[in-house]
């Protein structure tokens, strides 16, 4: 395990997230990432994006994509309503021998190593919680671990970008976090040719008319205002494909693998979803 002195005080660094997340289309919302991590002056300061958009429209993918795309190494945190500051920090823990370690959090090893943090469902957290980072957000660049009595320093490649569903808001954000996550990025549902080729790269082995099937569907909800996503859409698919391959294993033929839409959509979205699907006639 990596560490770092700082102070006289060791850190156990995290692990960088190696994820199979490849955005595919809205290439217009992967430019907004990169300008707002852009350094144009050497006084300038990179920005911190925040992503705003339906559970499932892909504000992790773009976000990690950003930071592959950039070539460094990419943290995830996951931010929940139990979230502390110790947790987006340093958390002590006893090791075998008894002794105390100072675990760095996927934001402080970002910081340290100039890595890409991705603040994954950010107004999930408290008010207390998003305080801690608050100087690291301005151009302070550092976060006062008191657990640990260190004060730790954002490396110049460090860069942060926060996701954040609009439908999901535990907690206001407080007025001055705000102003230190920008610009706001929305993202919204993609185009029927940028949904085909979503669910081309998530289902590569996929018939073509499975896929066509799910766009379509996939469409008219988004023409009805209806919250499904293309993450939906994948699930079904994935869901119905398995379903035919089951009966095939029993011996039972004569159905494509559309046929099983109707059951993958109603155990995964629910009955309301299918007056939505196309009709196969």
């Amino acid at each position: 395990m990596n560490t770092v002195t700082i102070d006289g005080v060791t850190l156990y660094l995290s692990h960088p997230e190696e994820l199979p997340l490849i955005w595919v289309g809205q290439e217009e919302l992967m430019d907004q990432m990169m300008a707002a991590w852009l350094i144009v002056d050497k006084s300038d300061l990179p920005l911190h994006p925040r992503l705003i958009g339906k559970p499932g429209v892909g504000k992790t993918t773009l976000a990690y994509a950003a930071g592959k795309r950039i070539g460094r190494e990419v943290y995830l945190f996951q931010a929940t309503v139990d979230t502390r500051p110790e947790d987006l920090l340093v958390t002590p823990v006893i090791s075998g021998e008894g002794k105390i370690r100072y675990m760095a959090s996927p934001v402080v090893t970002a910081m340290i190593r100039g890595g890409v943090l991705v603040l994954d469902e950010g107004n999930r957290m408290s008010e207390k919680s998003w305080a801690s980072l608050a100087p690291l957000l301005d151009d302070r660049r550092y976060i006062e671990s008191l657990v640990a009595g260190v004060k730790v320093k954002a490396d110049p490649g460090f860069r942060l970008v926060a996701t954040m569903n609009d439908d999901a808001s535990t907690f206001e954000i407080p007025e001055y976090i705000h102003s230190r996550l920008q610009p706001q990025i929305l993202i919204d549902f993609p185009s029927a040719e940028e949904e085909h080729l979503i669910l081309k790269k998530n289902m590569p082995f996929a018939e073509e008319d499975l896929l066509s099937y799910i766009v379509s569907f996939l469409q008219l909800a988004h023409h009805s205002d209806e919250r499904y996503t293309v993450r939906d859409g994948v699930n079904i698919g994935r869901y119905a494909m398995k379903l035919a391959q089951a009966d095939r294993d029993q011996g039972k033929t004569g159905q494509g693998v559309t046929n099983y839409i109707h059951q993958a959509a109603l155990q995964i979205l629910g009955e309301e979803a299918l007056i939505y699907l196309p009709d196969l006639g």
